[in-house]
């Protein structure tokens, strides 16, 4: 049987016995018709959890414990903003493998310029919901987009289509990835990347989608980090 899992407050559920909290009662009674006797696990956001009973309109702790999700290497991942419904497809999927953090950053092939906090919002919630299901304890922030510039940093590595250099399976697994647009990076982007200190590095001889590379970069950095199968 499916024991769903739901992000909530933590001070909804600092006692041992307290109601079914506001923010997830529709989804519990209404639309997953849960009853009482029903087991739930509520998730405090902080890695921790707690496995609870539901009675009427109240649910009873029966264990708290640490959840085993969260991937000891924190990778953020920086992705360009995509047209449509593909930066959807990197929150959900992405975090889902691993990913701890993810930074929205505008680069110089960017269709899409902005996003409206609607669609933040949305995001967010795509990111909560992926933890839920994937069983992670934490949900990874979605940052507002900010221009590559103010991303870069010595301790990030570009992913670059056309790097004849190191691969990223090569390197030491970095802190954090830079994924460009769809139209890729542009020569001076690569410059000023690498007058920030970034490294550079290549996925392999075949081109990637944009929204494919935080799933497949993730994947390999968290494997060769034992965080990943």
């Amino acid at each position: 049987m499916t024991v769903h899992r739901f992000f909530v407050p933590p001070e909804t559920m600092a006692s041992d016995r307290f109601p079914l909290p506001p923010t997830i009662e529709r989804q519990v009674r209404t639309v997953l018709r849960l009853r009482d006797g029903d087991t739930v696990v509520l998730l405090a956001g902080d890695g921790t959890e707690a496995v609870c009973r539901l009675e009427s309109a109240e649910l009873v702790v029966e264990e708290r414990r640490h959840s085993g999700g969260e991937p000891r290497h924190q990778l953020t991942v920086m992705q360009a903003l995509l047209k449509g419904d593909a930066l959807e497809q990197v929150v959900q999927h992405a975090t889902e493998v691993g990913v701890a953090h993810f930074r929205l950053i505008v680069t110089e092939h960017c269709v899409a310029r902005e996003i409206s906090p609607r669609r933040l919002d949305r995001l967010r919630s795509i990111a909560r919901e992926a933890a839920e299901q994937s069983e992670r304890g934490v949900v990874p922030p979605v940052d507002a987009p900010i221009p590559l510039s103010e991303a870069l940093t010595a301790s990030a590595v570009v992913l670059y289509e056309r790097h004849d250099g190191a691969s990223l399976g090569s390197i030491e697994p970095p802190e954090a990835i830079v994924i460009g647009p769809e139209g890729g990076f542009s020569p001076a982007e690569i410059l000023a990347a690498e007058a920030a200190g970034a490294a550079l590095a290549g996925l392999g001889p075949r081109i990637l989608r944009s929204q494919t590379v935080a799933v497949a970069a993730a994947a390999l950095i968290l494997s060769r980090t034992g965080d990943f199968a």
